[in-house]
């Protein structure tokens, strides 16, 4: 007797159409990096991502096939211009790679979690795997050549302390030092918005579409003001600021992207953005680091609907796969 499969559910359906989009536009970008990257250790990094990427698109397509569900509209060579000059130097890739390996981690682990039938579930672990992998050979290789910058040092603690005081979560006024939890929010969301601004910096020179041009210059004054305060917060505790690696933007301006690529790209980073300061804001037990992660949280969450605005405007947003609406079926 055949083994029964289980049809896939919203959650796996829904995993899976993101999925494939995501990874079929990291492929556009990966492609673009490898053909312009003269760092041979950069360059294998790249090539082992983009198979990688590659092979969750030819996968992601089968699985649909197999289930009669249509194949969502991804991203082709038509969306990258290799021709164009290079917008970003080698390091650049580098980041790129390290930084997207970091989110996969992160949003694949919310999606595996939401699955059951094997081999979907068998494919996001996969995938999990594949992003630490990444992950690590990126950061080894940030490390190996000297642009890794690590999290504020704090000394080892002598014995295990309990919380004594209410005060213990006062922000304003006289506060207690950051904890070593805290810390390591704002390092990484300091670390991440430089990114950030790197990539507004050199999509700004060369987006020649108003609309689009004003959006990402927004996004890069959010960011700037992000780096500011958490920032500023470390100076005042005398725990100094994050510091920019060396990864120069080009002088180039003419776009090796399609508008659409961009603001979708624009599109996904926002929605991890968004998650990630909802996790830093439930682990940060100071109101003043509260009441900062609450702000951006919103006014990136208003700053999305803009780019979704675009999207839908210009016809390039697909709609996920979506239940039925049963009260117009029973209408008369």
């Amino acid at each position: 007797m055949a083994a029964h499969t289980a049809r896939l559910s919203s959650a796996e359906i829904g995993g899976l159409w993101a999925t494939y989009l995501q990874e079929s536009m990291s492929v556009c970008l990966i492609k673009y990096f490898i053909y312009h990257n003269q760092d041979e250790e950069i360059k294998s990094l790249l090539q082992q991502s983009l198979e990688i990427s590659e092979s969750h698109v030819l996968q992601i397509g089968s699985i649909f096939k197999n289930e009669g569900i249509p194949i969502p509209d991804g991203f082709s060579e038509n969306d990258i211009d290799l021709t164009a000059p290079p917008v970003f130097y080698d390091m650049f890739a580098l980041s790129f790679v390290y930084s997207l390996s970091r989110l996969g981690m992160i949003n694949t682990s919310f999606i595996t979690v939401n699955v059951a039938r094997e081999d979907v579930m068998e494919f996001f672990l996969t995938m999990i795997n594949q992003a630490s992998h990444l992950y690590q050979t990126s950061t080894n290789l940030l490390l190996s050549k000297g642009i890794y910058d690590r999290p504020p040092m704090i000394p080892y603690p002598k014995h295990v302390e309990y919380i004594k005081k209410k005060s213990y979560i006062k922000g304003f006024g006289e506060k207690r030092p950051l904890n070593s939890i805290e810390l390591t929010e704002i390092f990484f969301n300091t670390e991440r918005n430089y990114f950030s601004i790197l990539l507004c910096m050199g999509l700004l020179q060369v987006i020649k579409d108003k609309e689009i041009h004003s959006y990402i210059k927004e996004g890069k004054a959010i960011s700037e003001k992000q780096i500011r305060v958490f920032n500023d917060i470390l100076m005042k505790e005398e725990l100094l600021g994050n510091i920019p690696t060396a990864m120069e933007v080009t002088d180039a301006t003419v776009s090796p992207f399609s508008d659409k690529l961009v603001v979708m790209l624009f599109h996904s980073l926002n929605a991890i953005d968004i998650t990630l300061l909802g996790h830093a804001l439930s682990l940060s037990m100071r109101t003043d680091l509260a009441l900062h992660y609450q702000k951006f949280m919103i006014e990136i969450m208003l700053y999305a609907e803009k780019g979704f605005n675009i999207l839908v405007e210009r016809g390039w947003a697909q709609q996920a796969p979506q239940a039925v609406d049963r009260k117009n079926l029973q209408k008369l």
